[in-house]
């Protein structure tokens, strides 16, 4: 890759990024297509000073991960249709200063939950009440799915409950709920800390499907475990790399090269 003048600066904010595949991801994307840019990745506590960097620098666009979602949307100039109604941003275009925020989570998760089971008429239980979470539980309702909101927090739990008109339920009620879809939108298990488990492995039964989306390692334990009790698993490589070739094709105008993104991600694996 050579980098001039005109290269277009894409960021990576959020905190923390150093086990982020993001960079290796988009740079692939972007010399396969040819396109003259590069993507860096940056640990942000301060996200209201990085949107001024980001204006002031003339970045092309940014990706937001944890935990500045939910907060992104404070900072925008305009924010797409589906972002407001989830209320929350993963994906910014900046057009000569004006920001645009858009949100692939739950675009990725539903084109990666697809590949292995229908979603509507489905119970889905949902870990966590961050951005992914809202994201991830509004796709799966226009899908037809019915939602349930499992967080150790009662207030983000139930505001998170309420927010998508969906029932919620503590952590330690996990056992009392039925469901056919368990998404794991927590960072538990995520490297380094790879031995950790959102619920305990007792609530896994045979025939469920499990989807993480950690996906550094590629294999939690959650899904470890999940494979052994007979359920089947879904890593979150596949939802990482479709919500990446969405921002992709926003910030590029070229269709992402996917196969070339995903071989990236699973070689830096």
């Amino acid at each position: 890759m050579i980098f001039n003048v005109k290269t277009s600066v894409y960021a990576l904010f959020g905190d923390p990024v150093t086990h982020s595949l993001s960079p290796v991801m988009h740079n692939s994307a972007f010399e396969h297509t040819g396109y003259n840019g590069v993507y860096l990745a940056f640990g942000i506590k301060d996200l209201k000073n990085a949107f001024v960097s980001l204006r002031a620098l003339g970045m092309k666009g940014a990706s937001i991960t944890l935990p500045h979602k939910l907060e992104a949307v404070k900072y925008l100039d305009e924010a797409d249709g589906t972002a407001l109604k989830i209320g929350a941003v993963n994906t910014i275009i900046n057009n000569d200063g004006f920001l645009k925020g858009y949100n692939s989570d739950g675009i990725g998760a539903i084109e990666a939950l697809s590949e292995k089971t229908p979603i509507k008429g489905k119970s889905i239980a949902v870990l966590g009440a961050g951005g992914a979470a809202r994201a991830i539980g509004f796709c799966m309702q226009k899908e037809g799915g019915k939602i349930t909101v499992v967080n150790r927090s009662r207030e983000n739990g139930e505001r998170l409950a309420d927010h998508l008109s969906a029932d919620y339920r503590p952590l330690n009620d996990m056992g009392k709920i039925k469901f056919d879809i368990l998404v794991n939108t927590t960072p538990v298990g995520m490297t380094p800390k790879g031995d950790e488990m959102p619920i305990e492995t007792r609530y896994l039964e045979k025939g469920m499907v499990v989807m993480d989306i950690v996906y550094n390692p590629l294999k939690t334990r959650l899904l470890q475990e999940a494979e052994k009790a007979g359920c089947i698993t879904i890593d979150g490589v596949a939802m990482f790399v479709y919500q990446g070739a969405f921002q992709f094709e926003l910030w590029t105008g070229i269709k992402a090269p996917v196969d070339i993104m995903k071989k990236a991600v699973m070689d830096a694996l």
